[in-house]
């Protein structure tokens, strides 16, 4: 069992930070709104902190599940940072959806102190989060992620290395880009298929199990159909994302004509008042247009 402090306890890292402790890690918390980390500690035991230098010191695993590049950046660097606070040869991974910039510039930053770091962004969403279910794509160092990957294994579904510092960022571009295209495709056929007279449920059960089939498709289409959207990644989280992708094919001349599309729709999504809506919210803009 290890020392870990985990930072930033959103819908994410609440439950993750959970499944570390009933694993047995001894596990220090440090949360933005201190009241979070109260009640988590509570709930699951351990300790909490008041910044991120004072949650990572004597860690030997500093796990951050923040917001974006800033957040990141400010949970790491600055005399209250948690690079200030880990001991040399400590491991920061990095569970953030983030740009592989920020990435390899924290992982060069932490090289330069002693401590390694590894990216290691998660798809499943939070019934992932909550049920240790998660996907985890990581980069960074071989020796270093595979000290790291018995750690995350707390919460993992499947973990894997993808090659070096920013590997694993690079992978959650694909995975938000293929989800982007995917449901706008299932938005459109369930949108077809009520103004067709279908009976959409009906529909799902005979394609699901098809090449229509996804896991868009199994744990979404109910709540699309029934206009509830409470659940799941919200859109304003997914616009962050396509535009790390978007800006990062740019960089690398990819071409991305639907995921900038898709992009596109849930901007109409946010002005509809859905910023917090989930991302299958693009089937109501459809609705709502006719």
């Amino acid at each position: 069992m290890a020392k870990v402090a985990f930072l930033g306890l959103g819908v994410m890292g609440y439950p993750m930070a959970g499944h570390l402790a009933k694993a047995g890690h001894d596990v220090c918390v440090y949360n933005r709104t201190a009241a979070k980390a109260d009640a988590w500690v509570a709930q699951h035991g351990g300790r909490s902190a008041a910044s991120p230098a004072k949650a990572a010191a004597g860690a030997e695993f500093v796990m951050a599940c923040v917001g974006n590049d800033d957040d990141l950046r400010g949970v790491c660097e600055g005399a209250d940072g948690a690079f200030a606070g880990m001991e040399q040869g400590a491991v920061f991974v990095d569970h953030t959806t983030v740009s592989a910039a920020i990435t390899r510039e924290l992982h060069s930053t932490a090289g330069g102190l002693g401590l390694h770091f590894v990216d290691a962004p998660v798809s499943g969403g939070q019934a992932g989060a909550e049920n240790g279910q998660l996907v985890i794509m990581c980069g960074g160092d071989e020796d270093i992620y595979a000290r790291a990957e018995p750690v995350m294994q707390a919460y993992a579904k499947l973990c894997k290395r993808l090659g070096d510092s920013g590997s694993g960022q690079l992978t959650k571009m694909v995975n938000q880009i293929c989800i982007a295209g995917l449901v706008q495709g299932l938005s459109e056929g369930l949108h077809f298929a009520q103004k067709a007279g279908l009976d959409g449920r009906a529909v799902v059960e005979v394609i699901g199990g098809g090449a229509a089939g996804s896991w868009q498709m199994v744990n979404r289409y109910e709540t699309m159909l029934d206009d509830k959207f409470d659940h799941g990644f919200a859109v304003d989280w997914m616009r962050k994302d396509l535009g790390i992708c978007l800006s990062t094919a740019n960089e690398n001349g990819a071409s991305l004509p639907v995921t900038a599309l898709v992009d596109q729709f849930y901007k109409d999504i946010q002005k509809m008042g859905g910023g917090r809506w989930d991302t299958s919210s693009l089937i109501k803009r459809l609705n709502e247009a006719g």
